[in-house]
Formats: structure tokens, C-alpha cells, sequence
């Protein structure tokens, strides 16, 4: 009988548990949001324990919903929201602290005070200092948390991403290992020598016991039982890296931009490093039989969030996918222009204290026109990573979308349009998901290799240019009018 990839997606706002054929078809899947919560004013957080039981919920609601048996499961992948931090009791399990969500800002004093290593941690990790990345969220905690930094001198506790958190858990604390796509934003990994670095460990004073083994993407990283019997879980990624193998971007210059929470454009590059001039990260995009390819990427800290911000902070309308009806209705004349930094802006600016706006307001600026606006907003700030790209001479071969947001036509066309180049949509926009079950079914035979995943990649439709643009030269204008620095 062939056998079936189970892919857990623990995403910034929900859990899924993704079921896919052996030929990576989507079976279906189980989702499940979760609590956010902003107990301060640029803070973001999550409780671990709701998210494992959101997990936990949707994995047996898919075994249920599609009569799965353990013998029928060659393999579990785990894919996850990136930079969010968990640290936990080492005998207990149970976290001394909520979730640190990647779109926290708390820390950005802390970050400005390490301005001047920023060319030393920028060498050595590929990224650049903000408050986005786990390093200093895990310093905040340890110094924050009562009487946490002597437990973990001693021992008593364990750091991971959302990912480790999920491992420990799932093998019943047997296993505490990552792999090396989520040490790689963590501001503590060597991307070059491809291992934990003391010297930044030290400059974050975060002590090595805390730290999970770090593994290939495609490896055994132990085995649970909570699926009725014991299956192997065998491929993890971050969400983006995910996002880039399920898109089949394994050629240097072959580029995806991921439409979720946020926006994240990944360019494969690799063997080489690529060090950025135009504030870019360097990556690592995946490693396999310790051969490691990198990326280089733009991340966009507001995408999604901003559709999810119309529909539940301003109410205007029920369901994200009404997002592009009301769009269309938007006037032509309206010259609205929204700046969505809910939580700062990501890159290429890394400004954790700029503050969201509206710019065009008139008597006449309603609902669609601003709707209008925010969708227009995700498309120019993934001109800003392009172009950004294009500066750094990192030439692509293709651009591949992915994610909630590109079902909306409306938008998909717009970003064509805007970026004035052939953007492509899959058959399967679940890529995040889809990549941790290639992982998993490289590790368990499933699949061959690489390359034979390319035959898996559909498309559903291309996206060309049919008109220019021309509101992002006021974008750039009102962007310039919400930045700090």
C-alpha cells in the first residue's frame, strides 16, 4: 500500500497538520488557530503549551479524518514560524515563558547597544542585528525571567525554536535537536564553519547547555508515538526554507517569495555566500548529506497580518478572501498609500521603531480604497526586496509565489504588474508544508532525490505584466516619512 508524509506547519497563527500522497499530492489537512498575544505595545507573544495542544489536535484529527494507521506513515516532517523563541524546564517540559514570536520588538534597545559587533555578527551569521532573530530574545528571558539565568548556568534548562520545542515534545523529551535552517536565524550559528559560535554565545551571554544538537534537514530526529504507533519523524525546516524546497527552487538563481503572515523572498545561491550590500540576509537554505546550499533573502514583517488586522482589529469584512471583491471596488482615482508597519520594518530598512500610516485620506477613502492600499503595500515592499536583489547582482531565473495571499487574482496580477516581471503560481500554493514532506521522504525512501521532485512542480497560472504602475515612487516617498534612523 503506498504510504502517506504527514507534515506538522506551525505557523505564527496557526497549526496544520498537512497530509500528503507519496507522490506529494495534497490529501488534505487539519487546521487549527491559536491565541496572540501583545501584552505591551510592540511586544508578540504565544503560549508554547496552547500551541502543542493545537498540534496535538490537528495530528489526531487527520488520523481520524483520513483512517490513518502508523504503518501507513512513512515519515513526519515539522515545519515551523522561525526566530520564535521557547525556553523550557529540562525534567517538566513546561516553558518559564510564553513564546517570544518572531515580530516581537521588545529587545531593540538591546539591539541598538550591539551596533558595533553588527559587522562581526553579519560575517559570521549572514544576518544583521535586530530584534527579529532568537538571540536576543533569549538573553531577555534569561535576564528577565525570574531566577532563569542561574537554572540555566546549572543546567535545568533548554532553549529551541518552535521546532525543538515541537521534537522534545513530540519523543517525550528523548530527542532535543534542531536542524540547520532554524540555527541559521538564530544570531548564534556560524553559517561558514556550520556549528554553534562561542564567541557570539558569549556576546549574548546565553550559555551552550541550553542549545539543541543541530542536524541536516533530511535526518532521524527521533520517533513519536502520539499518532497511535511509532513513526520517525524525518525532515525539518523553517517555514521559508520549506517554502523554497516544496517550490523545487534547487538551481542557483531560482527565487520564491512566500505570501503568509509576512513576506519572504529566498534566492537559492547555492554554494556561495552572498554578503549583502543592500541590507539582505545570507541564509542557509538547506543541507543535505552535509552539503549545505544558501540563500539570500528579504523578509517582510507584515504581509498577511495586515489582511488579518482589516478583518479583526478594523472589521472590514469577515473573511480574508473578501479582500480582493472589496479591492476591485476601490475607486481609480484613489491615490491611497499604506505603510503597514505594524510591527517595524524588515528589510531592506531594519527599522524596529517605525510605526504604521496612511497617506491620501480624502472625503472620498473608504473601505475598498484602503483594502486596496494594503494589498498594493505587500506588492512594493516585494519591489523593495527585487530591487535590493537586483543591487546585490544576484540575477534570478524565475520568481515562484506561494502562500494564503496569492489565491486573491487581484493581487497576484497586481504584483506582476508592480514588479514588471512573469510571476508563477503553483497547483499546490501549501508549499511551506509541501517542502518538510520531501524531507521526510527523502529520509524514508519515499523519494529518490532532488531532482526527481521536479517532475512534482505544476503550475496553475502565470501572472504577466499587462500595465505599469506608478505608485511606488510615492511608497518610497512615504516610507521615507515613517522611518527613525
Amino acid at each position: 500500500m503506498p504510504k502517506k508524509i504527514l507534515s506538522i506547519d506551525q505557523g505564527t497563527t496557526s497549526s496544520r497538520a498537512v497530509v500528503y500522497s507519496d507522490k506529494g499530492e495534497l490529501i488534505g489537512y487539519e487546521q487549527m488557530e491559536f491565541s496572540q498575544l501583545f501584552p505591551d505595545d510592540g511586544w508578540v507573544e504565544h503560549d508554547p503549551e496552547e500551541i502543542w495542544q493545537s498540534v496535538v489536535q490537528v495530528l489526531k484529527r487527520s488520523i481520524q479524518r483520513f483512517d490513518l494507521i502508523p504503518s501507513d506513515i512513512a515519515s513526519i516532517g515539522i515545519t515551523n514560524q522561525r526566530e520564535t523563541v521557547v525556553i523550557w524546564d529540562k525534567k517538566t517540559g513546561k516553558p518559564i515563558y510564553n513564546a517570544i514570536v518572531w515580530q516581537d520588538r521588545r529587545t531593540s534597545d538591546f539591539c541598538d547597544s550591539l551596533k558595533e559587533s553588527e559587522s562581526l555578527i553579519q560575517q559570521k551569521t549572514g544576518l544583521t542585528v535586530d530584534p527579529y532573530f532568537s538571540a536576543s530574545k533569549v538573553n531577555w528571558i534569561l535576564n528577565k525571567v525570574n531566577g532563569a539565568r542561574k537554572r540555566a548556568d546549572n543546567g535545568e534548562l533548554l532553549f529551541g525554536t518552535i521546532d525543538s520545542f515541537l521534537i522534545w515534545k513530540l519523543t517525550e523529551g528523548r530527542d532535543h535537536k534542531t536542524d540547520v535552517s532554524n540555527a541559521s536565524r538564530t544570531m548564534l550559528y556560524n553559517i561558514r564553519t556550520n556549528c554553534w559560535d562561542d564567541e557570539l554565545l558569549s556576546l549574548f551571554s546565553i550559555p551552550s547547555n541550553l542549545l539543541p544538537s543541530v542536524c541536516d534537514n533530511s535526518y532521524d530526529f527521533g520517533y513519536t508515538e502520539l499518532v497511535g504507533g511509532k513513526v520517525r519523524i524525518g525532515g525539518v525546516a523553517g517555514d521559508q526554507q520549506s517554502a523554497l524546497i516544496g517550490q523545487c527552487c534547487f538551481d542557483v538563481g531560482d527565487v520564491k517569495s512566500t505570501y503568509g503572515t509576512g513576506c519572504f523572498m529566498m534566492m537559492n545561491t547555492g554554494s556561495e555566500i552572498i554578503n549583502s550590500s543592500n541590507k539582505l540576509l545570507s541564509t542557509i537554505a538547506y543541507r543535505l548529506d552535509g552539503e549545505t546550499t544558501y540563500a539570500l533573502e528579504g523578509s517582510i514583517f507584515v504581509a498577511g497580518s495586515a489582511i488579518q488586522w482589516l478583518r479583526d482589529g478594523l472589521e472590514f469584512f469577515q473573511q480574508a478572501a473578501e479582500s480582493e471583491d472589496i479591492a476591485l471596488q476601490a475607486k481609480d482615482s484613489s491615490r491611497v498609500i499604506v505603510v503597514p508597519a505594524l510591527t517595524g520594518l524588515g528589510a531592506p530598512y531594519w527599522d524596529a521603531e517605525a510605526r504604521g500610516a496612511i497617506f491620501g485620506l480624502t472625503r472620498d477613502t473608504g473601505i475598498p480604497e484602503i483594502t486596496k492600499g494594503v494589498l498594493e503595500s505587500v506588492a512594493y515592499q516585494t519591489k523593495d526586496l527585487l530591487e535590493a536583489m537586483r543591487n546585490d547582482k544576484a540575477f534570478f531565473n524565475t520568481i515562484k509565489i506561494d502562500g494564503g495571499m496569492v489565491a486573491n487574482n487581484w493581487f497576484s496580477q497586481e504584483l506582476s504588474n508592480v514588479l514588471q516581471v512573469t510571476v508563477s503560481r503553483p497547483k499546490i500554493t501549501e508549499t511551506t508544508s509541501l517542502g518538510v514532506a520531501y524531507l521526510a521522504g527523502l529520509h524514508s525512501g519515499v523519494f529518490e532525490n532532488l531532482s526527481s521532485l521536479k517532475d512534482n512542480w505544476a503550475i496553475d497560472r502565470k501572472f504577466t505584466p499587462d500595465r505599469t504602475t506608478t505608485g511606488y515612487v510615492e511608497w518610497k516617498n512615504a516610507v521615507k516619512k515613517v522611518l527613525t534612523d
